[in-house]
């Protein structure tokens, strides 16, 4: 009895949290990670309709990230991604911004590899879209982004 009432409060607690989140799941919209855990939380779900320009469908199946804020998208069409030291041979991501852009303005990631002091920065030209990212070492990197005035951050684990 006291166990079904416990997980009847948690089923209210999610559908609250999934209502107050509009729609998105909270985990989407602030995704705090405590210092030194590296969470990367891939979806195969249906992308959100914001993100679905160019996709045939849904977008059900192809892995993505959300921004912490859930005001970014990154869908991994290489997965996992890989690291690599060549800046021609990066992994393919399709960076989609929930928030409107400025046109021409780029994309800047600031990456930190996790539990180092290793850290680089990329410039996506013209803002989220399509992008060939390089980090240098395998693990759990620590992306900030910043795009069109906006800011939003993920932890992408490369191989």
């Amino acid at each position: 009895m006291v166990i079904r009432r416990g997980l009847y409060a948690l089923g209210a607690l999610v559908v609250t949290a999934g209502c107050s989140a509009g729609g998105q799941a909270p985990e989407h919209r602030d995704a705090r990670r405590p210092s030194g855990s590296c969470v990367s939380t891939v979806s195969r779900d249906a992308l959100p309709t914001w993100a679905r320009a160019g996709f045939s469908d849904d977008g059900s199946g192809v892995p993505h990230v959300f921004g912490e804020r859930g005001d970014i998208l990154a869908v991994l069409f290489e997965y996992p991604p890989k690291a690599s030291s060549d800046p021609d041979d990066g992994t393919k991501i399709l960076w989609v911004s929930r928030l409107p852009q400025q046109p021409m303005r780029p994309l800047t990631i600031e990456a930190r590899l996790d539990g180092t002091a290793t850290s680089v920065t990329r410039e996506i030209t013209g803002g989220a879209g399509p992008s060939s990212v390089d980090l240098p070492k395998a693990g759990c990197w620590r992306l900030t982004l910043n795009w069109s005035g906006h800011t939003d951050a993920m932890t992408l684990t490369f191989v």
